[in-house]
């Protein structure tokens, strides 16, 4: 059960991470963590470092209220490094992962109104990739995800990764994957953000970030003015308070260089990245820095705001955007075995 933290930051420059909650059902890594209705779905993750055997629980946390509790419904997939997006507004769809024995493209998906666990069917022409782990899946429509990363295990992996679209039809139960034309940097442990590109006629870019030693962020897809017609949280205050911080920056066109395993949520025109482990040193790899991206300037400007505490090191962890706040969700903290059982709100002390 879920228990009130007391008062306390992990602070940085400007901003901290202020606990609000603490549940040992929330101490997990290498999970999904997805807002849908005003709840936050955990599903899988490996408990603790070491271990390959991925859980097969699906924990859910009310953020209005603090408190966590394990659905019970029968068929939860056991899973880990996976990808989960909300359809409909009333299925969690779960896509690849690793399961304990390989790596898997298919959709499971949770039906939140009867909490029930449903493997989806591959339609006919279905084109899936050879096995996804530590990929993205970001929403293009309610009914269509892109899915990006890349394929295989550590003996088959390529030079380039690909891109895939991925349909779902809720009605018949059904998923098919496209691969698309263009291929990108092979990267695992990534994350993407669909920002709007600025303009008088703003279309939208994907952008992924991390997975790999480059710094810049590469553009995974374009979409012209009208063609998304997803509907972003709205988070004013907080959009507020991330542009107040960046004005007390110094902003860079280049981003964090070999981060991987970090979490990433947009809010606005800002995409928001915290912790993750670094490529670019053997040791004390695990991270607590928050960078923002900010495309309101031209080009973007990259702003890093390094944290002292040692004690907020995550990587593994998701944040999630709800009710103009920004949660941080589980992860491996310094050690890189110990998952964090807390639930922390993003603070700004400017």
């Amino acid at each position: 059960m879920a228990v009130a933290v007391p008062p306390g930051r992990a602070a940085g420059s400007g901003w901290a991470w202020r606990p609000v909650a603490r549940d040992a059902l929330l101490a997990r890594a290498f999970h999904s963590c997805t807002e849908l209705r005003g709840r936050f779905y955990l599903v899988g993750g490996l408990l603790a470092g070491g271990t390959r055997e991925p859980s097969s629980d699906t924990v859910v946390f009310d953020p209005a209220r603090g408190q966590a509790v394990r659905l019970g419904s029968r068929g939860s997939p056991p899973r880990s490094h996976h990808d989960a997006a909300p359809v409909g507004g009333r299925w969690l769809c779960v896509v690849g992962g690793w399961d304990g024995s390989r790596r898997l493209a298919t959709v499971t998906a949770l039906d939140t109104e009867r909490g029930v666990w449903e493997a989806w069917t591959a339609t006919p022409g279905d084109c899936p990739p050879a096995g996804l782990s530590s990929h993205t899946c970001t929403r293009i429509s309610d009914r269509e995800l892109q899915v990006a990363g890349r394929e295989g295990g550590i003996h088959t992996q390529r030079r380039y990764g690909s891109i895939y679209t991925l349909r779902l039809d809720p009605s018949a139960r059904t998923y098919c994957y496209k691969q698309e034309g263009c291929h990108i940097a092979s990267r695992s442990g990534h994350c993407a953000a669909l920002l709007q590109t600025p303009g008088p006629h703003p279309g939208h870019q994907l952008l992924l970030v991390g997975g790999c030693n480059l710094a810049e962020p590469e553009v995974a897809g374009h979409w012209s003015h009208g063609k998304i017609k997803e509907e972003p949280p709205v988070a004013p205050h907080l959009m507020e308070q991330l542009a107040r911080l960046v004005s007390s920056g110094q902003g860079s066109q280049k981003g964090p260089h070999g981060l991987r395993h970090h979490s990433c949520s947009v809010v606005g025109p800002f995409a928001v990245l915290f912790g993750g482990e670094t490529l670019t040193r053997a040791r004390d790899t695990i991270c607590n820095d928050l960078y923002i991206y900010d495309t309101r300037t031209s080009p973007p400007l990259w702003f890093h705001f390094p944290c002292a505490d040692r004690g907020m090191k995550r990587v593994g962890h998701r944040t999630c955007l709800w009710n103009d706040q920004l949660y941080l969700v589980g992860g491996f903290g310094e050690d890189g075995r110990t998952a964090s059982p807390q639930v922390c709100i993003l603070d700004f002390l400017i």
